[in-house]
């Protein structure tokens, strides 16, 4: 196993590219921080195999045997994210063409097209090199393949294999002309060949192959992760295999897809915001690894796509840094550790970081380390000693994340709302999703991330925040959920299309109009600063609609300009189940009272009614034990009523909790 029964602490450790008389040194350090797993090789292709075929082990050698003496694990990388030069020059025509047609050159990371023969090849010789020497090593704990998949490419490579990848999805040209609609525009195809990647066009593209594309490198990604996987798992099935997934809605991979294909769900989480937002996104991308971890089958000692607990790790964080636009913010003194705690309040096995030591040089020379270039007598390397201890005080702590509310999301949906002949450039499924539950965390209650078809049971409420694809199975889906007496929320944009795509015709919401009792004949985009009024003195913003009422009752309506009066959040009763439909995105404060409302109506509970605004809980619960993490994001002293005993201090807790500014609790309770 990756866990030697502790919770992960440590990061990407880079000592190629530093002297050997450093390294000593680094283990000694990383023994004071308590550091107990360390990313190696991530980017040492060229030190690796300096020129075809020819390896350079030694040093790595010596890096592995001072960690295994040390006490420290090791997440052995294959390198494959940053091809060495030799292989550029050698093989020009694997390196990536943008949509543009240019060609991209030798210079940065990702300098690679996932299609291109000669770089799988490259990229299994070294990993088969490494597996070679290394998979016996006694400090290798973890595979971790390749860094961040998600580089896409235009190349001829390119072009050929998604003809394949289209003829294996769709069979034949006619079923693929009817998915792209090829009618529009004279794009009928009569031959495979006819068919490239979607370049840059005269004007807009096909939104069907769009989406396909992605798809396609989705699964193309995918293929080269398994190649190396299935190698590094011949050569020791004992030791767990996993990639570091990279978020953003540029990213072509479907995460959920990919979790039953590694042992271990694996994320990289940057936040961009520097207010609370980056307390919001924290909470957000947690439930997402661990909504995607239940959807793995090769978990080892852990419950499949049908039960609630997961393996995950939050591979890549940045210690004392936020990256936002335009500058790099640097956190506020105790913000490292509640964020990586709100990792593993919600199921994260520990809380690792890019980078150990900060280089003197590259393109990241700036970027966040634990040990920064003030060297370790730093507030950063003094809070990460702290937040090393603190891991080890919290190893006990197991159990399911306390969730009634699940939210669902679906990549291809994600995708599809990226295409630019939308009614608007600020459609967004990422953004929704983080909307609903930004408002749900503001009122307090627990969230599951669920995709599209998964198992509903205990959940009371769910969320589908324009939820834009939704094909027949998954209308059926959402329609048993709510006869058999679940409650549903959906967002405007929600069900409006199939999966290829294609809209549905008779009116939005398409396929949910029936269970939601509404019928949307017009829809009115909104301008960047523009809102709506709502009477129930809130606003909305982005969108808004010409709402009819097929069943459903009107909760709030707007109030004034063309759709005065007209409905604007409804209610309808369905089978033994409640269905809402909001056709507008409510300001963040009405946004937040109304999924609270909704959530109460349906029987859900905060997970700590008594926490006032600005105290985030969350509870794991196991089979005879919870714990209640709380995580004070004020500037001032809170006290929440609770029981139990604080492992951060060992104390025992009465009748409530002391939080100071900024601090966090975890009681075992009773």
């Amino acid at each position: 196993m990756f866990s030697d029964g502790r919770l992960c602490f440590g990061g990407d450790y880079n000592p190629e590219q530093w002297p050997a008389s450093v390294w000593a040194e680094d283990v000694a350090l990383m023994r004071q921080a308590r550091v107990n797993l360390v990313t190696v090789g991530v980017f040492a292709w060229s030190r690796l195999e300096p020129a075809p075929g020819r390896y350079t082990f030694d040093w790595l050698d010596e890096v592995l045997d001072l960690l295994h003496a040390g006490g420290i694990r090791v997440a052995l990388a294959t390198p494959t994210a940053s091809p060495p030069p030799w292989f550029s020059a050698a093989h020009p025509g694997a390196l990536p063409v943008t949509a543009d047609g240019v060609r991209l050159h030798h210079g940065s990371r990702d300098t690679y097209c996932a299609a291109a023969p000669a770089y799988r090849t490259a990229a299994l010789r070294i990993a088969g090199a490494l597996a070679d020497r290394y998979a016996h090593h006694p400090a290798l704990a973890l595979w971790h393949v390749h860094n961040e998949y998600g580089t896409i490419c235009h190349c001829e490579h390119t072009a050929r294999a998604f003809r394949r990848w289209l003829a294996d999805r769709h069979g034949d040209l006619a079923a693929l002309n009817d998915a792209w609609v090829t009618s529009f525009w004279s794009q009928h195809y009569s031959d495979w060949a006819q068919i490239s990647t979607p370049r840059a066009t005269q004007y807009l593209a096909n939104p069907g192959q769009l989406l396909d594309f992605r798809r396609f490198w989705s699964d193309t990604l995918l293929a080269a992760y398994r190649e190396q996987r299935d190698l590094l798992h011949a050569a020791n099935p004992a030791i767990p295999i996993t990639t570091n997934y990279v978020l953003g809605d540029w990213v072509p991979v479907d995460h959920a897809r990919w979790a039953a294909e590694v042992d271990l769900v694996a994320v990289d989480h940057y936040p961009s915001a520097v207010d609370i937002g980056a307390e919001e996104q924290t909470a957000l991308v947690a439930d997402l690894a661990r909504g995607w971890a239940r959807h793995g089958n090769r978990h080892r000692g852990t419950t499949g796509p049908t039960g609630r607990a997961s393996a995950w790790l939050l591979m890549e964080s940045a210690p004392n840094q936020i990256h936002t636009a335009g500058r790099m913010h640097t956190k506020e003194p105790g913000r490292m550790i509640r964020h990586s705690l709100a990792h593993v309040a919600r199921g994260s096995h520990g809380a690792m970081f890019f980078q150990w030591r900060a280089p003197t040089g590259g393109a990241e020379r700036f970027h966040s380390a634990l040990v920064p270039h003030a060297g370790p007598d730093s507030r950063v390397f003094r809070e990460a000693t702290e937040l090393g201890a603190a891991l080890q005080q919290l190893t006990e702590v197991g159990g399911d994340v306390e969730a009634t509310v699940a939210i669902a999301v679906h990549a291809p949906s994600g995708w599809a709302l990226r295409h630019p002949g939308l009614p608007s450039q600020r459609l967004d499924h990422q953004q929704e999703t983080a909307a609903a539950h930004r408002a749900l965390w503001h009122a307090g209650h627990g969230c599951d991330i669920v995709l599209p078809g998964d198992p509903l049971d205990g959940y009371r409420l769910l969320v589908l925040p324009a939820l834009y694809l939704v094909s027949d199975a998954t209308a059926q889906w959402v329609r048993e959920y709510v006869e058999g007496g679940g409650h549903l929320l959906a967002t405007y944009l929600s069900a409006v299309a199939d999966e290829h795509a294609r809209v549905r015709l008779g009116g939005y919401p398409g396929a949910l109009r029936d269970v939601l009792g509404v019928w949307v004949e017009e829809f009115h985009p909104l301008a960047e600063h523009d809102h709506v009024r709502l009477h129930g003195g809130g606003t909305g913003r982005i969108w808004a609609e010409s709402l009819r009422l097929t069943g459903a009752q009107v909760i709030d309506a707007y109030d004034g300009g063309v759709l005065d009066g007209r409905p604007a959040i409804t209610r309808h009763r369905t089978g033994a189940g409640t269905a809402w439909y909001v056709s507008t995105r409510p300001d963040d404060d009405t946004y937040r009272r109304l999924l609270d409302e909704v959530a109460r109506s349906a029987g859900v509970t905060p997970v700590c009614p008594g926490a006032p605004a600005g105290v985030e809980a969350v509870r794991r619960r196991g089979d005879d034990a919870s714990w209640l993490f709380l995580f004070n994001h004020t500037d001032s002293p809170q006290q929440v009523p609770a029981r139990g005993t604080d492992l951060l201090t060992a104390t025992p807790v009465d009748q409530v909790v002391q939080l100071t500014p900024g601090g966090v609790a975890v009681l075992r309770e009773h």
